[in-house]
Formats: structure tokens, sequence, C-alpha cells
């Protein structure tokens, strides 16, 4: 659980991010970004540091709670030596784990739910026919909210040719159809025939299913069998996290300039923001989300839509 967060109360809270961010920059690895947020990072973890009217907001990051303690101690140490002035008070919160963070608050999920153009009859008997056939396993498929972007984002690019990596029960890849220009088609990459079988029907009833072009083999043999030159215009990425920079780097250079690539579950629940979390796909989608934010081919946003969606266009 090695996240905590302090809110100082301070009328001057850029001059101490700026004081702290360059006395500590003797000793550790600071940073000042052109907004005016700070980074400190020490052996022990990171603290960021984020200025508001009346508060400056720290948030301590570490891969242990002893790490943790030892960011914290740095930080309120000498925040509170620069502060004895205004007598600053640094009171953290309890250790946080990652995976209990929530994007946004359940009544903000709720209502985003209600208010995007409502899933027609098809898509609505899939959602449901999924929950059924897949159990616990349903959590896999996107919500309402998402297939409504992913089809406006097929729409606003003009799509033709569209790749999804990992397709489940086929919902996404409803919503992607749908967008399509005339002539368009979706090239739908999974390793499941009975998952995929379950979204088959309900292409064909959209009418839909002459633009899906399934392929049930490993996406990375199917993304790398693809001619090379750059004539996607859009991609969706929903598949086993671990192999995410695997199918980006492949897809990256296949897309036109304009050409979006969109990667699902970049918060992996949270935990990807939680440095205690280590396993093989939370250490794969960090490296991702780095690689991504600094990938000079792409212009990128990040997004709180449900488990967190990144937006990548070609340059």
């Amino acid at each position: 659980m090695p996240i905590s967060i302090a809110h100082v109360a301070t009328t001057r809270p850029e001059r101490y991010l700026k004081q702290l961010v360059s006395h500590l920059g003797h000793k550790a690895t600071t940073s000042l970004t052109p907004d005016g947020r700070g980074t400190v990072t020490v052996a022990s973890g990171s603290c960021t540091l984020r200025p508001t009217p009346d508060e400056l907001v720290l948030t301590a990051t570490a891969v242990d709670a002893e790490s943790l303690a030892r960011v914290e101690d740095v930080i309120a140490r000498h925040l509170v030596r620069f502060g004895t002035q205004d007598e600053l008070v640094v009171e953290w919160t309890a250790p946080l784990d990652g995976g209990d963070l929530e994007p946004t608050a359940p009544v903000v999920g709720e209502y985003l739910l209600s208010h995007h153009t409502p899933a027609d009859d098809i898509l609505s008997e899939l959602a449901a026919a999924t929950r059924e056939a897949t159990s616990g396993a349903a959590h896999m498929q996107v919500a309402s909210d998402e297939g409504a972007l992913l089809s406006m984002l097929t729409r606003l690019t003009g799509a033709r040719l569209a790749v999804e990596v990992g397709v489940f029960t086929g919902y996404s890849t409803l919503c992607i159809a749908r967008g399509l220009a005339a002539g368009g088609r979706v090239l739908a990459c999974d390793v499941s025939e009975e998952w995929t079988a379950i979204g088959a029907p309900y292409w064909e009833r959209a009418g839909v299913a002459d633009r899906i072009d399934l392929r049930i083999a490993p996406a990375l043999e199917t993304l790398r069998a693809l001619d090379a030159e750059p004539v996607i215009d859009i991609a969706f990425i929903d598949a086993d996290k671990a192999n995410y920079p695997a199918y980006y780097e492949e897809i990256v250079p296949r897309l036109r300039p304009g050409g979006l690539v969109v990667l699902d579950n970049v918060f992996l629940g949270g935990r990807v923001l939680d440095p205690a979390y280590q396993q093989e796909h939370h250490l794969a989608m960090r490296r991702l989300n780095d690689l991504v934010a600094a990938d000079e081919r792409v212009d990128a946003v990040m997004l709180p839509v449900r488990d967190g969606v990144t937006i990548a266009q070609r340059r």
C-alpha cells in the first residue's frame, strides 16, 4: 500500500514547491514541469507536488511501506523547515493501495453511463449474452460509453481500415465496424473461437459481419504478417497486458499520419499507479505508458475513462 497524500495549506504553494525542488536537486532527481508541477525522486521512492490556489498537494509513492515512510519523512522535514514562518503542517494519509483507487467516484461513473448516446437493442443484448455466457469474465467487455467513444473515433477518422487486438465477445468490434466508412473493414485479432462466436450473430444482425475479418491466432503473428505500409486508420488494443508494448510497436509504424491507436486499461485497476505491484503486466503497462508519453511519433492523451484509455495520434 505504498501511496500516501498530504494537503498542505498555504497561500504560497508555488514558492515552497520551487524551493523544495531546487534544494533537493543537489541530492535527488528533481523536475519542474511547465504547468508548475514538481517531482522529487529519492532512492526509496518519489513524490509529486502540485500547487492549487490554497494548498500544496503531495503524493508520495514507493515499493513498500517502509520506503514510503522514508519518502514522507524527507519531503515533510524539508518542507516544514522551509515553511517555519507560515507554520506549515504536513499530515500524510494512511498508506493507500493502488487497487483501491477509482479514476472517478462511483456517482460520477453512473452519471457518465447515463449521459451518452445509449446502446441500441443489439449492443444491449450482446452485453447481456456476454454476462450470461462468460460469468466472471464479463468485466473484460468494454462499457457502453467506451463503445460509443470507439464508434465516434472511428467515424471521425473516416476509417477504412481498423485493427482490433482483443475481441472477447465482439462488443467493441461491433462498435468499431459501425463507425467505418463505406467499404471499410476491421481486422479483429483474438485467440478464442468460443468467446468470439458469441458476438458473431450480433454482427450479422447489425449488418456489419461483412466488414469484420476475424483472425483466430496470436495477435503478434497476425500483426507482423501485415504489410509494413502506414495504412491503418485506427487501432484498438484491449488484450493481454504484458504484450501491450509489443502490440503498440507493431501498430504505430503501420498507422497513417493522423491515424489513431486507442489503448484500454492503462490504469490496470489503479495498480499501475502503485509501485508495490511488480508483476509482469504491471511493469509492461508502466513501460508502455512511459513510452507513449515520450514517443515523438505520436501526440497522446490519457483519459480517466473507465480503467484508463490512452489515445495516440500518428504525426
